[in-house]
């Protein structure tokens, strides 16, 4: 949320933090839950996996409960006392610890729950908008493309000055045993035409490269002057450089250095997005404030975006329009047709060339396969080779 423009084009916050920390009511909490859960349902697979796991954890706690004891007396018909004790022991142990699984899941759920229900206070006591959760979600960024089981999850939405969305998202990757969880917070920003696909991967962020979950083609690099290249590796589609340099002119450039140097950037189609590798949708009023100043500062300086036009369009409107010239004079309308020189503005909108990145290979993924490979054929191969 932004408060009232001044005069230099930014905005000055003006936010109520008192609901992030207030004391909440259980009753209260306890119907906001169930708001949500009647509005926001698990999809069905999820809802028979939850419940299937439940099952089986009463199960196996009942079967701790009736059937382990007398397992116990048979098992110490003729065992030395030490042995029973052993076993009661071990079966004690595991009953206390069970129980404690469970009684932290709900408390945790508890806690969450308290969490969410302040984040909704929060919103609406700052003018904004709160969803609870969001499958699926239909946001052309790269990593709402990714995965299974995506959801976006704590919403908060501003719409002045323009529309905002700051939520928390995750998704699995690969099945079974092998899937890994995967956890974003994102902030959406509405921008007021589209632009060609750019991606500023946050070099301070990265460890065994870049953690954006696609990767893309090193022949889209490009150089920035000054610092920039520094903190930021910048990926524009081939063709569309200058249009690049256009967009991230030396005041641009400096605002993100300043604002978002630990963040990773993306421009599709009529949107950015600012990508971290944690919540972004908490309790926490440092992080509110963190993220409301670095999106006044950046969408301060990106409104002069809205005047990028892609050349290409009208090109292709010039070449459309010459093409129907010419039909015209053949057909003996050359007196109602319009002059080929007539080109139209540029329209908004990006030609397909600029509309999406290219991707290519992950070398830190190729690393790991060359290292099982390695490992595999030191543990497997040579030494029959050698034998």
């Amino acid at each position: 949320m932004t408060g009232p423009s001044t005069g230099s084009g930014t905005h000055v916050p003006t936010i109520d933090m008192s609901p992030l920390s207030e004391p909440v009511t259980a009753r209260a909490v306890g119907a906001f839950r169930r708001e949500m859960k009647a509005k926001h349902p698990l999809p069905k697979e999820q809802q028979r996996q939850s419940l299937g796991a439940g099952i089986a954890v009463g199960a196996i706690l009942l079967v701790a409960l009736l059937v382990a004891p007398g397992f116990v007396s048979l098992l110490m018909g003729g065992a030395p006392p030490i042995v029973g004790d052993a076993i009661r022991l071990a079966l004690g142990a595991f009953i206390v610890i069970a129980a404690a699984i469970i009684l932290y899941n709900v408390l945790r759920a508890r806690a969450v729950n308290r969490a969410r229900f302040r984040i909704s206070r929060f919103a609406a006591s700052n003018g904004m908008s709160y969803v609870g959760r969001m499958d699926a979600p239909r946001l052309p960024g790269m990593i709402f493309q990714v995965g299974k089981y995506r959801h976006s999850s704590d919403l908060v939405r501003s719409r002045s000055p323009r529309f905002v969305e700051y939520g928390n998202y995750e998704y699995l990757s690969g099945n079974g045993a092998e899937s890994n969880r995967h956890r974003w917070g994102y902030v959406a920003v509405k921008l007021d035409s589209p632009l060609p696909n750019i991606v500023l991967d946050a070099l301070g962020n990265n460890s065994l490269g870049s953690r954006l979950p696609a990767a893309l083609s090193g022949e889209q690099r490009l150089s920035l002057e000054g610092d920039f290249d520094r903190y930021f590796t910048l990926y524009c589609p081939r063709g569309y450089e200058a249009d690049a340099l256009y967009l991230f002119t030396p005041d641009i450039m400096a605002r993100f250095i300043d604002h978002a140097a630990q963040i990773d950037v993306e421009i599709v189609d009529s949107w950015m997005f600012l990508y971290l590798k944690r919540p972004v949708s908490t309790t926490d009023p440092a992080t509110w404030s963190w993220l409301f100043s670095t999106v006044d500062a950046l969408t301060a300086k990106v409104d002069q975006w809205a005047r990028w036009r892609d050349d290409r369009l009208t090109a292709g409107a010039a070449a459309g329009a010459g093409a129907d010239a010419g039909a015209g004079a053949d057909a003996g309308a050359s007196a109602s047709a319009p002059p080929a020189s007539a080109v139209p503005a540029p329209p908004r909108g990006v030609a397909l060339a600029g509309g999406r990145l290219k991707q290519g290979v992950s070398w830190a993924a190729v690393a790991g396969i060359v290292l099982l490979v390695a490992i595999f054929v030191v543990q497997n191969v040579l030494p029959g080779l050698l034998g």
